[in-house]
């Protein structure tokens, strides 16, 4: 038996990643399931310790983990949140893909819980279905984004926005990053945005049709057609409309939810 922070007990391994591993585990006081992020003591990018800042300052948000504990020992730090369920990703792998209604009714929280964040000064940068999971027990309808290993702030101390730039490399998904990702332009909110808009098509239609390609310029191109005026079938016209919307706002521009939300809300 592992116990860590003097109430938490690790279980079972349940997910890992270039981070480190995720274990399934218990409030041996209260009995509560927890998740346990871990991370190696020695690791070059303390990653942890920021998505950890992340939490603490979203702490109350909707739609975002609840932070139970962070802490380290001779050879990991550990971040405590609370157990979540099945993502996104392992919902469709239950189904062939679903129909309008849930995708949109999908997509309605996904843009609540980002226009909560954003309001925060904050990009997220690796929206994805593998990062929207399902409550535990009580919750197990309600959504909730996980991972800010890569989450930023776009506003700066004195409230302004940050400036473009070029960088140096695609940050996020290659199946689910901006087109102006993999131009590699620094990220804005509207960013966060266009990721969904794939995130819908993989939800509505089943897969994506560059998800087995490796060139980031023949994915770039994939997404490009999206709006081009060579109709692709099988696509929502909603998802479309949506997606033009996005392309076409400024880095520095902030989105019109309510626009977005009413949109698809129009499908369910």
């Amino acid at each position: 038996m592992v116990i860590i922070g003097n109430k938490f007990e690790i279980k079972r391994c349940i997910g890992s990643g270039t981070f480190g591993k995720i274990y399934q585990g218990v409030n041996i006081r209260s009995n509560e399931p927890v998740a346990i992020k871990m991370e190696p003591l020695n690791s070059e990018v303390n990653s942890l310790k920021h998505e950890t800042k992340i939490y603490q300052y979203l702490n109350g948000t909707d739609g975002i983990p609840s932070l139970k504990w962070y802490g380290s020992d001779l050879n990991h730090r550990y971040m405590v949140i609370n157990l979540l369920k099945n993502s996104l990703t392992e919902i469709l792998q239950q189904n062939t893909f679903l129909s309008l209604k849930p995708t949109f009714e999908i997509g309605i929280n996904i843009i609540y819980i980002l226009r909560s964040i954003h309001e925060k000064g904050l990009i997220h940068r690796d929206i994805k279905p593998d990062n929207f999971l399902f409550g535990y027990g009580e919750n197990n309808t309600k959504i909730y984004l996980i991972d800010y290993g890569m989450c930023k702030r776009f506003t700066l101390e004195q409230g302004n926005h940050i400036e473009t730039k070029q960088v140096s490399q695609i940050i996020g998904s290659l199946n689910y990053c901006s087109i102006n990702t993999h131009n590699l332009m620094e990220q804005s909110r509207r960013d966060d945005l266009e990721s969904v808009a794939y995130i819908l098509i993989y939800l509505s239609t089943g897969n994506l049709f560059w998800e087995k390609i490796t060139s980031s310029q023949v994915v770039k191109e994939r997404k490009e057609a999206l709006t081009s005026d060579i109709k692709i079938p099988g696509i929502p016209d909603t998802i479309l409309t949506y997606l033009k919307y996005i392309r076409n706002l400024e880095f520095k521009e902030t989105p019109d939810y309510e626009w977005i939300i009413e949109l698809f809300s129009r499908n369910i």
